[in-house]
């Protein structure tokens, strides 16, 4: 069952990308979405996720983390990049993962770009969320969803928390 995140954003999905309930995804996942047109029989799908990590963790440990809990899972996986950037009041982090996985009974290589946000909590500015934004695609249609993606990543901004 989906959760829903720490802090509300705003954003808006690519041309085409259809909102999905996350099968299969980490219990964390608040919102999926998957792209019109799978790839010999995989849909890429965005995915987003929160929390409140401990003060303590570094978008490079959550980072860290996200590709050992992928590792489990995964018969392998490689961190192709890896990049801090933002400032110090909005810091955020992006990576790219190549990984190989069973989905759906068949061996597939897959690549994740995922990007962390780290967002004040608007009842508590003394407290901060992270959020985790993801596109996961076969290696042969990444680089044809990647742009859909970073649209999607430009729309994200943080919400009131208010239905319209």
């Amino acid at each position: 069952m989906p959760t829903s995140l720490p802090v509300p954003i705003e954003f808006r999905l690519p041309e085409g990308w259809l909102p999905a309930r996350p099968v299969g995804a980490d219990p964390g996942v608040a919102f999926a979405a998957v792209h019109p047109a799978p790839d010999a029989g995989f849909a890429a799908n965005i995915t987003i996720e929160g929390g409140f990590p401990p003060e303590s963790r570094t978008l490079p440990d959550l980072a860290t983390e996200s590709v050992d809990r992928l590792g489990e899972a995964a018969e392998s996986v490689t961190v192709t990049d890896r990049r801090e950037f933002g400032s110090g009041d909005a810091p955020a982090l992006a990576q790219r993962l190549a990984f190989s996985a069973l989905a759906g009974g068949v061996h597939r290589d897959l690549i994740e770009s995922q990007v962390y946000l780290s967002l004040v909590d608007i009842d508590n500015p003394c407290r901060r969320a992270v959020i985790r934004l993801a596109v996961t695609a076969t290696a042969g249609q990444h680089d044809g969803v990647v742009g859909d993606f970073q649209e999607f990543l430009r729309s994200v901004r943080p919400g009131t928390g208010k239905a319209a």
